[in-house]
């Protein structure tokens, strides 16, 4: 287990009053979690002492900024266990991820009549991305759908995993139900009908240990904001062949290998996908944050983080008209998606902030899910390594003492 109370040190937004004697607990670490006082440090660093652009320079400071921007990418290609640095490659986030291999595996692979199989569970960036490339190719989206308990319904697999199949693209754990996926035995079924995979690992990659190799994904994406890292940055995977068969997404400078006006070649891998001046400071704070998650261990973090779910699932169990979505503890990451009957999630949302707790309420970028539950939005608390049993006892009582201002 690990030791919390030395953990919630490490993040000096937690010590600080969501209102005047009010103190902030914060439950929405699946939309982006709060930031260790070393990741902040990290970057601040940057900007005071070796603030420079990366690649192009000879300088004292470019290099210094370099070798900080690439050990970033090393650390971070160590930690999902990544064969080769090449095969990480640096986005905005883990919605670019999927656009990226969308626009650029896609467009040069797919055609007229070939399948894309996703979840009914997924984020909007695993949805509309393919629906884009649906509508200008004509390829077909299909979709598994998922069972009343938040689990995929798997018996379904056989008949929409076929021969027609180029991509199976799901989430290894969902944002809203908390499912935690089968994703290596996906993957199989996947590779045996000859289809590549991509994984969204946004809920998957702070919260447990995530071996690319083990998996054998094809492609892998992630962000950092949600990781204890900073925004704009995030971490496409890809298998090296893969990556060295694609086009580049996007052209400019850093991307190349020689330009003349009749034509350029592109740099190698990882460069080839990165245009431009890159998120330096970011990729040097995601890097930080990767050190100081791996310090904790993550099955550390994925132990204490089952065992506070299944805590506050069991809290939130004695909360009358309360219904959680998705399944138990044991399937689960660190999210509590729920209804409270009478009571929009908004209006839940916002009786709790005045006790000082934030917690998502909406459809959480995932209305396909939210429409097959008959329902149009849900609450959402969201657990990490600083979270307490005492927060979220103060979030039980919130959300009694909200039902009685709408005397439920």
């Amino acid at each position: 287990m690990l030791d919390v109370n030395k953990i919630r040190e490490d993040f000096p937004i937690l010590q600080e009053e969501a209102y005047p004697g009010v103190p902030l607990i914060y439950l929405d670490s699946a939309a982006s979690s709060q930031k260790p006082l070393a990741v902040i440090e990290a970057m601040n660093r940057y900007y005071r002492q070796t603030n420079a652009n990366v690649h192009r320079g000879i300088h004292r400071l470019s290099e210094e900024a370099t070798n900080a921007y690439e050990g970033a990418r090393e650390r971070i290609a160590h930690f999902i266990n990544a064969a080769d640095l090449a095969e990480v490659i640096y986005v905005r986030n883990a919605t670019e991820g999927f656009n990226l291999v969308a626009y650029s595996w896609g467009r040069a692979n797919l055609q007229a009549g070939d399948e894309i199989l996703i979840t009914a569970m997924e984020h909007h960036a695993n949805i509309v991305p393919w629906q884009i490339l649906a509508e200008e190719r004509g390829v077909v989206v299909r979709h598994l759908p998922f069972l009343p308990d938040g689990t995929l319904d798997l018996d379904q697999l056989p008949h929409l995993l076929t021969e027609k199949t180029k991509l199976f693209s799901f989430t290894a754990v969902s944002n809203v139900f908390g499912t935690v996926n089968p994703v290596k035995q996906l993957v199989d079924a996947a590779h045996k009908v000859g289809a590549l995979t991509m994984i969204d690992a946004a809920q998957a990659v702070p919260h447990m240990p995530v071996d690319v190799q083990a998996w054998d994904c094809d492609f892998l994406a992630f962000s950092g904001h949600k990781m204890c890292g900073p925004t704009g940055i995030g971490i496409l995977y890809g298998k090296r062949h893969l990556l060295e068969a694609m086009p580049p997404f996007m052209g400019g400078g850093d991307m190349i290998r020689r330009v003349t006006l009749e034509g350029s070649t592109w740099a190698d891998l990882p460069h080839k996908f990165e245009a431009g001046t890159p998120s330096i400071a970011e990729g040097i704070g995601l890097g930080t944050a990767v050190d100081y998650l791996t310090d904790l261990g993550m099955e550390n973090v994925h132990a204490y983080e089952q065992h506070i779910t299944n805590y506050a699932l069991e809290a939130l169990s004695e909360v009358d008209k309360l219904q959680i979505l998705g399944p138990s503890a044991a399937q689960r990451g660190g999210v509590a998606a729920f209804t409270i009957k009478g009571l929009h999630p908004h209006d839940i949302a916002e009786l709790l902030d005045k006790d000082g707790i934030a917690i998502r309420a909406g459809h959480h970028c995932a209305m396909p899910l939210h429409h097959q539950c008959g329902i149009n939005s849900s609450a959402r608390a969201s657990f990490y390594i600083h979270t307490t049993t005492e927060e979220v006892d103060e979030l039980v009582e919130s959300l009694n003492r909200a039902k009685k201002v709408f005397r439920l």
